[in-house]
């Protein structure tokens, strides 16, 4: 029996992973912020500073995947994914300024749904990764 061997993740896919998992935490921030908001005094501010923190989580996430693909081979995909989440993220910013919660809402919740997926593909390897 063969034992198969992983490669180690480059210094470029562990920074990557970090800016994924740094947006998915500022993202379930906003969601428990969103709770405060409604309950406490001070909900107000945190969602407020707590958006600032999760855009720019955006902006590293977009960072680290140029720089995993072009210094580090990765495929370009991620850039789109994060460009994406970006898009999601100007979205959310313009439409809690204008106190849309109809949609800012829902849109929040589908965020944290796609960047835990984001988060957990990029951990897991497929068949034809693995060397």
């Amino acid at each position: 029996m063969s034992a198969q061997t992983m490669a180690a993740p480059t210094s470029h896919e562990r920074f990557l992973r970090l800016a994924i998992a740094l947006q998915t935490l500022t993202i379930f921030f906003q969601a428990v912020s969103a709770g405060l908001l409604l309950t406490a005094p001070y909900g107000e501010t945190l969602h407020s500073v707590g958006a600032r923190v999760m855009y720019g989580a955006a902006m590293l996430y977009v960072l680290a995947a140029v720089l995993a693909w072009r210094p580090g081979g990765a495929s370009p995909r991620q850039i789109w994914y994060a460009t994406g989440f970006l898009v999601l993220a100007s979205a959310q910013v313009v439409l809690g300024i204008k106190h849309v919660s109809e949609i800012h809402v829902p849109l929040g919740v589908t965020m944290f749904a796609l960047s835990v997926l984001a988060l957990a593909f990029r951990f897991v390897r497929t068949e034809s990764s693995r060397s």
